[in-house]
C-alpha cells in the first residue's frame, strides 16, 4: 500500500504481543509512520521487528508488578504513551466447554482479558494527564459471533469487546479513545500450524475456512496493521467504542 508516511509522527506507542505476526506487523508499521514504538512481549521470544524507532521490552501481561515496572521503563525511555495496542493473546483449548480444564480457563482469561485490563490500568493515568490517547484492543470476529471450536477463547474475545466499549464510555471525557480490532482468518504462523495439523489436510482446511468469504482468501498481518494505524492516528479523532472488523466479509454472510 502506498500511503504517505508520518501518520503517527511524534507519538509514542506501546504494542503488546509485538513478537508475534499481527503485533509485529503493527509495531513495524507504526514505526515506519514515525512513532517511537515500545515492542512488548514475554521474555525469550526473538524480536520480530528491526527498526530504529522500535525498542524491545519484556513483560508478563498477567502480572501487575511486571506491567507496572515495564510501563515505567517505557515512560522513562520513550516518554508518555500516546498509543496503546493490546495485541497479546493466546488461543485454545479446542473442544466444547465441558472438556476444558480449569487451568486452561485461567490461563486464557489471564492473558487475553486480564492482560488488556492491566495494560490499560497502568497506561491510562499518563494519558489522562496528557488529555489524549488511543487504545486499540485486539478482539476477534468470534468475539462478536461465537463459534464451536474454541469457546473459551471466543469468550475472552467477547470480554475484550465489551471492556473496550465500557472504557470508551469511561475515558472519552479525558480525551482517550478506545476501539477494538476484530480479525478474521489471517495468514500467520499459528494459522499455518493449524492447517498443517488438520486431519482434513491443509488445502481442505483453507477451503473450509475462507471459501465462503466474499473475499475468498486469508488476510495478511498488514491488513490488521493498517486498521490499527488509522485508529492510532489523529485521522480517527472522532472514533471511539467502535468495532473494526477485518475479515474478508466473513461476518457479512
Amino acid at each position: 500500500m502506498n500511503q504517505p508516511l508520518g501518520r503517527v509522527a511524534g507519538k509514542t506507542a506501546i504494542v503488546t504481543g509485538a513478537r508475534g505476526d499481527l503485533g509485529g506487523a503493527t509495531a513495524r508499521l507504526l514505526a515506519e509512520h514515525g512513532a517511537k514504538v515500545a515492542s512488548l512481549d514475554v521474555a525469550g521470544i526473538p524480536a520480530a521487528v528491526e527498526h530504529p524507532n522500535v525498542t524491545e521490552f519484556d513483560v508478563d501481561v498477567t502480572r501487575e508488578d511486571s506491567v507496572s515496572a515495564t510501563l515505567a521503563a517505557v515512560r522513562e525511555g520513550l516518554g508518555t504513551p500516546d498509543i496503546l495496542v493490546n495485541a497479546a493473546g493466546i488461543i485454545g483449548p479446542s473442544g466444547p466447554s465441558h472438556t476444558a480444564a480449569e487451568a486452561e480457563f485461567d490461563l486464557l482469561f489471564n492473558v487475553n482479558v486480564k492482560g488488556v485490563w492491566l495494560m490499560t490500568k497502568h497506561a491510562v493515568p499518563a494519558m489522562i494527564e496528557a488529555g489524549s490517547g488511543s487504545i486499540i484492543n485486539f478482539s476477534s470476529i468470534h468475539g462478536i459471533t461465537g463459534g464451536r471450536n474454541v469457546p473459551l477463547y471466543h469468550a475472552t474475545k467477547g470480554a475484550v469487546r465489551l471492556l473496550t466499549k465500557s472504557d470508551a464510555a469511561a475515558y472519552g471525557e479525558s480525551g482517550i479513545r478506545v476501539n477494538s480490532i476484530h480479525p478474521g482468518s489471517m495468514n500467520t504462523r499459528m494459522s499455518r500450524r493449524s492447517a498443517e495439523q488438520s486431519p482434513m489436510g491443509a488445502e481442505a482446511y483453507y477451503r473450509q475456512l475462507v471459501g465462503s468469504n466474499p473475499l475468498p482468501r486469508q488476510g495478511e498481518p498488514d491488513d490488521i496493521a493498517y486498521a490499527v494505524l488509522y485508529l492510532a492516528s489523529d485521522e480517527s479523532r472522532f472514533t471511539t467504542g467502535a468495532e473494526f472488523v477485518v475479515d474478508g466479509g466473513y461476518t457479512a454472510v
